[in-house]
C-alpha cells in the first residue's frame, strides 16, 4: 500500500491580508448548535471555481482556534467545552478508490490534536489482508468516534473530484450514523450525490451558495483597495464588482491586472462578457507582467496537482535534482504567495503549495497554445519523481498524460501484486485500461495481471481474451501470430518475480476462469496443473484451487467429493471457513444432511461473533443459508428473521452475487408462504442481478420462475419454457440439469391434470425414474427426497394411489430423520391429499402428523384440501375406518381430549383426523360434521 501524502491533511492557513466576512462565518456557525452535540450533521458548501470556499473554511477554522487559545490564556476551561476540533482532507481524484478514500479519512482524525482517537481497531480492518465491507470499517469509525468527548468538525474539500459511487453510500451512512459531537463539512464545485432534500427537510444540513459567497459592494472595496492597495472610487468598484457579479478570483485577477495602470476606468469598462472571456483577459495581462522567469516557472509547473520545491525543480531541470539551493522553486514559490498569484499553501511550513484550481485551468490551456511541445518532458520529470518517492499512482498518471505508455507499462505492471492484496485492483485497472492494446500484448506478466483484474469484476470474456496471449508467450513459440515464422514483437518483462510464476498463476487464473465458465472438465484439469507447480508450503493458493476443485466437483453431481474437497480448500482460517459455509450446507442439503447443515452454519456464526465482527465479508451469505434451511424445516419465522439479517449485512458489503442469493432465498420463502406473484418479481430481480462465478449455477433462475408458474396455473408460459430450452424426458441427465428436469416433469404433471386422455403423466413418471436413480447413484438424498414426492404425486394423478403411497412412503423415511417439512407442503392440496391416505395407512402417523399441521388452516389457503359443499349422495373422498370411529366420538360429544385417550392416540393424531373429516364432508364444524355424516348415512340416524 503506498504512503499517504500528508499534505493532504494540512488545514490551509489564512492570509494576513484577508477580507472578514462575519456574515458568512455566522452562517457557517449556525449549523453547530450550542451544546454538547452539533445542531445540524451537514454543512454544505457549493459554488464554482475562485468563489472562495476553501478560503472562508480556513477563515472559520482559524476563529475557532483562536477562540481556544484566548480561553486557554485566560484560564477560562468551560469554554472549551463546547469548542469544536478540526480533521480537513484535501481530495483530488486518486481518492475515488474506496480504500484510499478511508484511509486518507482516518489519518485526518489521527492528525487532530488535543484528543485521544487511536483508531486502532478501524486501522487495523483497513490494513487486514482480508477485505472488510466498508460499512463494517465505518460502524468501527463511528464506534471509536462517540466514545471520545470532543466535538469533531470534519471537512471535505474538492468533493466534486469524488465520482465513485461506493464513496457517496459511505458518506450517507456515515451521515444516517453519525454520533451527535462529529459533524461533516463538504466544500464541492457540484451537489454531491447525498440524500440533500431529506437532510434539508429534517433540518440537518446548512448550505452557503455561490450567491452567498459573492463579494458585496462593501467587501469588494475592501478587498480592492485595502487587499489589494488600488485606490479605486466607489463607481469603479461597483462597475467591476457588475462586471464580475461578485466573483472573487475574477475581482483577484482584475486587481492584478490594475495595479500599474492610470487609466484604471477606461480598463474596468473593457471588462465584458462572460467569467471565461473575462478571465482569458485578464490572465493575459497578469502573464504578462510578470518577469519571464516567473511565467516559465508558471507554465512548467502547471501539470502539478501540489509543489514543493523539490518537485517543481524536477519537473523544471529534470533529474538528477541539482543541489539544494542552487534551484529557485522555493523562493518563486514563497513570492507567488506574497503577491497572490493564486497559490494555496498546504501546510504551515510553506513546503507544499497548490495553485487555484482555476487558475491551475487556465494556465494548463495557455501552456497547450503556447508549448505544447514541452507537455510530454514535462509530465515524464513529474513521473520519475512521483516513482522515486514511492507514489505509483502519480507517477502512472504523470506516465499516461506524456503519452509514455511504455512507461505506464512498466509502473503498472511493478505495481500489481501490492495494489492486489491492497485492494485497489479497480483504480489499477482504471490506469491499464487506457494502455494501447498492442502494448499490452507483448508483456505476459501485465497481460495476466490485467487478466486477474477482469476476473475478480467478473468480466470473463475479457479475462479469456488476455489468458490466450499468456499462453502463446509460455508456448516454444512464444509471441507468434498464426501462420507467422517470426515473433509479432518481443516479449517485455519487467517484474522477473512475477515472471517466474507465470506458469502457475496461469494455471489458477485458468482454473477461476474454467469454473466460473461451468467448464467442470477445464477446472479439474487446470487445477491439478496448479497443485503440481505450487510450492508445498503456499498454504494459501492451495487452499484456493483446493476450493475451486471442490466446486468442479458439485457441479458435476458427486457431492460427497465436493464437500470434502470444499472443505479442505476452507480450513486455512477461520475467515475463509465463513467465507464458504453458505455452500458448504448447501451441498449437506442437497445430500439430506439439514441438521449437519444447520450445525454448520452456527459454528461459522459463533466463529464471526466470537472474533467480534459479526459482518465479517460472508456473514450475510451465512445467514441467507441458514434461512433456506429454517424455511425447509417449517420455521418460517426464522427464516424470514435470517434474511433480514443477511439484508442488513449485505447491503454494507455490497456485492451483487450476495444479492442474487438473497433475491432467490426471499423469493423460496415468498413461494412458501403463498405471495407467487412477490415471488416471481424476486426471480426477475436475481436475474437482472445475477453475475458469473466459480460457484456453478445449480438452480437456473428460469427453472424456478417456471415452477412458480406451475402452482399459479400458467401452463401456456411453463410449456413454452419448456419448449424454448428444447428439453425432452429422453434428454442425458447431469446434476446441473437435474433442476430442470424435475421442473419438467411438474410441467408433465400439469398438463395430464388439465387434459386426462394427454400420455404426458407416462413421460413424467419415466423421466421421474431415471432422475431418483441418477440422484441415488449419487448419493444425494435430499434430491432423491424432492424426486420421490413429486412421484407420488405422478402416480396420484395417474389415479395409481398404491403406487403414490409407495413413493410416499419411501420419500417420508428419507426425510424424518432430518426434519424436512416444507419439501411436501409446500407441494399443496394433492400431497395433503396423500398425507391424509398414508396417515390412514398408518405410514410414519407421528411425522405425517406433524406434516399435516403445518398446512394453513385458514378456509382460503390454498394447501388446505377445499371445504366445498359435496352432493348428500357422495363424498369428496371416503372416511377410513379410523375417521368413522372418531366421528362416532364426536356425535357422542365426546372433547379431542377424551377421544384421544378412548382411542389411545395423540391429541395431535385426533385434530388431524376431525380436520381429515372436515375436509371430506365439506363442513368446517362439529355439529355441521355430525349432521352431513347422518343425511350421508355413514352414521345411524337419531
Amino acid at each position: 500500500m503506498e504512503e499517504l501524502l500528508t499534505t493532504k491533511l494540512y488545514i490551509p492557513a489564512t492570509r494576513p491580508e484577508l477580507v472578514p466576512r462575519p456574515r458568512l462565518i455566522e452562517r457557517l456557525n449556525e449549523g453547530l448548535g450550542q451544546n454538547q452535540g452539533f445542531g445540524r450533521k451537514l454543512t454544505l458548501i457549493a459554488a464554482p471555481a475562485g468563489f472562495g470556499k476553501t478560503t472562508l473554511m480556513a477563515e472559520w477554522v482559524a476563529g475557532f482556534r483562536l477562540k481556544v487559545e484566548s480561553s486557554v490564556n485566560s484560564e477560562q476551561h468551560s469554554a472549551l467545552d463546547f469548542q469544536p476540533v478540526f480533521a480537513w482532507l484535501s481530495l483530488d481524484e486518486g481518492d475515488n478508490d474506496p480504500t484510499r478514500f478511508l484511509s486518507y479519512f482516518i489519518a485526518a482524525l489521527k492528525r487532530i490534536e488535543g484528543i485521544d482517537l487511536p483508531l486502532e481497531k478501524t486501522l487495523s480492518m483497513i490494513q487486514s489482508p482480508q477485505p472488510r465491507p466498508t460499512e463494517t470499517i465505518l460502524v468501527s469509525l463511528i464506534n471509536e468516534i462517540a466514545a471520545v468527548n470532543a466535538r469533531i468538525i470534519f471537512v471535505l474539500d474538492d468533493y466534486h473530484l469524488i465520482d465513485a459511487q461506493p464513496i457517496h453510500g459511505a458518506l450517507i451512512f456515515l451521515l444516517e450514523n453519525m454520533p451527535p459531537q462529529m459533524h461533516l463539512v463538504i466544500a464541492t464545485r457540484e451537489d454531491p450525490q447525498l440524500p440533500l432534500a431529506r437532510l434539508r427537510a429534517l433540518g440537518q444540513l446548512a448550505e452557503v451558495r455561490a450567491a452567498d459567497l459573492r463579494f458585496t459592494s462593501a467587501e469588494a472595496a475592501e478587498f480592492l483597495n485595502q487587499v489589494m492597495g488600488l485606490d479605486l472610487s466607489m463607481e469603479d468598484v461597483a462597475a467591476l464588482e457588475t462586471r464580475t457579479e461578485g466573483w472573487i478570483a475574477g475581482l483577484q485577477l482584475a486587481a492584478i491586472s490594475l495595479q500599474g495602470h492610470t487609466d484604471t476606468s477606461g480598463l474596468i469598462r473593457s471588462f465584458t462578457g462572460s467569467h471565461r472571456l473575462v478571465l482569458d483577459y485578464l490572465i493575459e495581462e497578469v502573464l504578462n507582467q510578470q518577469p519571464q522567469n516567473v511565467q516559465d516557472f508558471l507554465f512548467q509547473t502547471a501539470i502539478l496537482d501540489r509543489l514543493s520545491d523539490s518537485l517543481c525543480d524536477a519537473v523544471r531541470f529534470g533529474a538528477p535534482e541539482t543541489p539544494s539551493g542552487q534551484n529557485n522553486s522555493q523562493m518563486i514559490l514563497e513570492m507567488l504567495e506574497r503577491a497572490n498569484l493564486f497559490v494555496v499553501p498546504l501546510d504551515n511550513e510553506r513546503q507544499w503549495y497548490r495553485y487555484h484550481h482555476l487558475f491551475a485551468d487556465l494556465l494548463r490551456q495557455r501552456l497547450r497554445q503556447t508549448q505544447p511541445e514541452q507537455i510530454p518532458m514535462l509530465h515524464l520529470r513529474a513521473s520519475e519523481w512521483y516513482e522515486q518517492k514511492n507514489l505509483p499512482s502519480d507517477a502512472i498518471r504523470h506516465a499516461l498524460a506524456a503519452g509514455d505508455f511504455e512507461r505506464a507499462a512498466d509502473l503498472a505492471e511493478l505495481a500489481w501484486p501490492a495494489w492486489s492484496e491492497s485492494f485497489y485492483a479497480i483504480a489499477w485497472l482504471g490506469w491499464v485500461k487506457e494502455l494501447p492494446e498492442e502494448l499490452v500484448r507483448a508483456r505476459p506478466v501485465l497481460s495476466l495481471a490485467y487478466a486477474w483484474a477482469f476476473l475478480n469484476a467478473g468480466k470473463l470474456e475479457e479475462a479469456e481474451i488476455k489468458l490466450k496471449i499468456v499462453e502463446r508467450w509460455l508456448e516454444p513459440k512464444g509471441g507468434l501470430d498464426e501462420g507467422q515464422e517470426t515473433p509479432a514483437s518481443e516479449m517485455v518483462v519487467v517484474d522477473e518475480e512475477q515472471y517466474r510464476s507465470l506458469p502457475t498463476s496461469l494455471a489458477m487464473a485458468r482454473t477461476y476462469h474454467a469454473q466460473a465458465i461451468g467448464n467442470v472438465g477445464g477446472t479439474l484439469k487446470y487445477g491439478g496443473q496448479a497443485l503440481d507447480l505450487l510450492p508445498e508450503d503456499d498454504h494459501y493458493n492451495r487452499a484456493a484451487v483446493t476450493g475451486l476443485l471442490g466446486l468442479a466437483y458439485w457441479a458435476s453431481g458427486d457431492l460427497e467429493a465436493a464437500h470434502r474437497t470444499f472443505s479442505d480448500g476452507l480450513f486455512q482460517n477461520d475467515h475463509d471457513l465463513i467465507k464458504g459455509t453458505f455452500v458448504l450446507a448447501d451441498m449437506k442439503m442437497t445430500l439430506g444432511h439439514l441438521d449437519e447443515a444447520i450445525s454448520s452454519c452456527e459454528h461459522a456464526l459463533q466463529l464471526a461473533n466470537e472474533q467480534g465482527e459479526p459482518m465479517l465479508v460472508g456473514t450475510e451469505d451465512v445467514y441467507t443459508g441458514i434461512s433456506g434451511l429454517h424455511r425447509e424445516q417449517g420455521n418460517l419465522e426464522a427464516a424470514a428473521q435470517d434474511l433480514a439479517i443477511s439484508k442488513k449485512l449485505g447491503e454494507q458489503v455490497e456485492l451483487p452475487d450476495w444479492q442474487y442469493r438473497w433475491c432467490i432465498a426471499q423469493a423460496r420463502l415468498k413461494e412458501t408462504m403463498g405471495d407467487m406473484d412477490g415471488a416471481l418479481d424476486l426471480l426477475d430481480e436475481a436475474e437482472r442481478l445475477y453475475v458469473r462465478t466459480p460457484l456453478p449455477e445449480i438452480r437456473p433462475i428460469a427453472a424456478m420462475r417456471t415452477r412458480a408458474w406451475v402452482k399459479q396455473g400458467r401452463l401456456t408460459e411453463a410449456l413454452a419454457w419448456a419448449r424454448e430450452r428444447g428439453l425432452s424426458v429422453d434428454d442425458d441427465l447431469s446434476y446441473l440439469s437435474e433442476l430442470e428436469h424435475v421442473t419438467l416433469a411438474r410441467v408433465l404433471i400439469a398438463r395430464h391434470r388439465r387434459d386426462e386422455v394427454d400420455d404426458s403423466i407416462r413421460e413424467a413418471i419415466g423421466l421421474l425414474e431415471r432422475l431418483l436413480r441418477a440422484a441415488e447413484e449419487g448419493g444425494r438424498i435430499g434430491s432423491a427426497i424432492e424426486i420421490l414426492a413429486l412421484q407420488a404425486l405422478a402416480f396420484e394423478a395417474e389415479g395409481n394411489i398404491p403406487s403414490a403411497l409407495e413413493s410416499l412412503e419411501r420419500a417420508l423415511r428419507l426425510a424424518e430423520p432430518e426434519g424436512y417439512v416444507r419439501i411436501f407442503v409446500d407441494e399443496g392440496p394433492a400431497m395433503g391429499r396423500l398425507l391424509y391416505e398414508a396417515l390412514g395407512r398408518e405410514i410414519s402417523p407421528a411425522y405425517v402428523s406433524k406434516l399435516l399441521t403445518a398446512f394453513s388452516t385458514t378456509e382460503a389457503d390454498p394447501t388446505v384440501p377445499s371445504q366445498r359443499q359435496v352432493p348428500e349422495r357422495e363424498l369428496v373422498e371416503a372416511l377410513s375406518e379410523r375417521e368413522i370411529e372418531v366421528l362416532q366420538l364426536i356425535a357422542e360429544g365426546l372433547t379431542n381430549p377424551e377421544i384421544a385417550a378412548r382411542l389411545y392416540l395423540s391429541l395431535n393424531t385426533v385434530k388431524v383426523h376431525t380436520r381429515n373429516i372436515y375436509g371430506k364432508l365439506g363442513v368446517n364444524k362439529r355439529t355441521q360434521a355430525v349432521t352431513r355424516a347422518r343425511a350421508l348415512g355413514i352414521l345411524a340416524a337419531t
